[in-house]
């Protein structure tokens, strides 16, 4: 196995989010900067280990051409051969445990490679979001039945909170996903599946009016 540069364990955890166990450092997030690895990091989260061929066959790759982006992604420390899986020459990759988060962009310089590496991976991990829910829409119904298709949510709520208030919200929200993440992360349930929860809480940077239109208005 390739050995790494820095031990992906040692990184920083998030100050804001107890529940992020890694923000990127330099060298992951700098590895990590290429949409393709960005898509390969989201299917080992989602799915977990794989092999070359695999991901290839999941990401209309060749499997040489995911053995080399699976190498810089294992010299950053953000996989690791799987060895309890494969036989002979096969190897299974698989994500190093533990949630990550990218720095805090106000940390990093102005058009530093850092920060556009940050904003590289931030936008493809927002897109892959996105696609995960426009697939669902599309083509849910062909695929799960009513005991998965009733259960399933999207849900919006719009509210006008101080950061305080937006704050605490926040820690209780994370507060559920540690538990559950404790819970279902690592010890499946019978019957269970991959499942991907979005949690976005941000304040509406268009759009906001004043106390007087607002009363104008009503």
């Amino acid at each position: 196995m390739t050995e790494t540069p820095e031990n992906f364990e040692d990184q920083p955890s998030s100050t804001r989010h107890p529940g992020i166990d890694h923000v990127l450092s330099t060298t992951a997030l700098k590895s990590l900067a290429h949409p393709l690895r960005v898509r390969i990091y989201d299917e080992l989260s989602a799915f977990g280990p794989l092999t070359a061929s695999g991901l290839g066959e999941r990401l209309g790759e060749s499997s040489g051409s995911m053995s080399y982006h699976l190498r810089q992604l294992e010299r950053a420390g953000l996989i690791r051969e799987d060895d309890s899986r494969g036989k002979g020459r096969e190897r299974w990759w698989e994500r190093v445990p533990g949630s990550v988060a990218i720095p805090d962009a106000r940390s990093l310089p102005a058009g530093s490679a850092e920060r556009l590496a940050a904003k590289l991976v931030e936008d493809e991990w927002m897109h892959a979001r996105e696609q995960n829910y426009r697939h669902f829409v599309a083509d849910g119904d062909q695929v799960f039945g009513p005991e998965w298709l009733d259960v399933a949510t999207a849900d919006t709520i719009n509210l006008r909170l101080t950061p305080e208030q937006l704050a605490a919200l926040v820690a209780e929200v994370d507060a559920v996903f540690l538990k559950y993440g404790d819970l279902y992360k690592f010890t499946p349930s019978p019957g269970s599946r991959p499942v991907q929860i979005h949690f976005n809480a941000f304040p509406l940077v268009r759009g906001e009016v004043t106390d007087d239109t607002t009363k104008e208005e009503r």
